[in-house]
């Protein structure tokens, strides 16, 4: 099969075209997309538990954990204990996180209306429903695959 008749080809491709385009934005106010997802995920008055972020947005554990590093060092978001429960740290915006949530939200605007413009609703209805049954057959799969995995270790166990 050539690789642009695959699915994955043209997620992949556009994925990559969109994350250049919010990357060149983001990049005007010394950001990075993913960093720009990171601020938009913060509840900007009660904080959120760092353990929501991570899943909230795709990203992994330990580079949520690199991201939230380096935001703290510039200054953009505080990290405060839970007072009830010492295991669980919230995850609060400073002024200028804020600022730079409200920018990152703006191109998120920007690109949504720009698209907007160019798909019909209609047409957005069907790409929204083919997203979601691929999503939900990527995670069949997945689940299948684990169980698959799974049952082959409890047939190893049992030779």
């Amino acid at each position: 099969m050539r690789k642009e008749k695959t699915v994955d080809f043209h997620l992949k491709w556009t994925w990559h075209a969109v994350s250049r385009m919010y990357n060149l934005y983001a990049g005007q106010e010394d950001m990075t997309m993913s960093i720009g997802y990171v601020l938009l995920n913060i509840d900007l008055e009660k904080g959120t538990p760092a353990t929501k972020i991570a899943p909230s947005i795709g990203m992994e554990p330990r580079s949520l954990t690199r991201t939230l590093k380096t935001l703290e060092e510039k200054g953009w978001i505080y990290r405060e204990t839970d007072a009830d429960d010492k295991r669980f740290v919230n995850v609060f915006l400073t002024d200028e996180g804020k600022k730079r949530r409200s920018f990152a939200r703006k191109g998120v605007i920007a690109f949504n209306k720009t698209i907007q413009e160019k798909i019909s609703p209609e047409r957005m209805d069907v790409f929204m429903g083919v997203m979601n049954d691929i999503k939900d057959a990527v995670e069949t799969t997945a689940t299948d695959t684990k169980e698959s995995i799974l049952n082959k270790i409890k047939d190893a166990e049992n030779e």
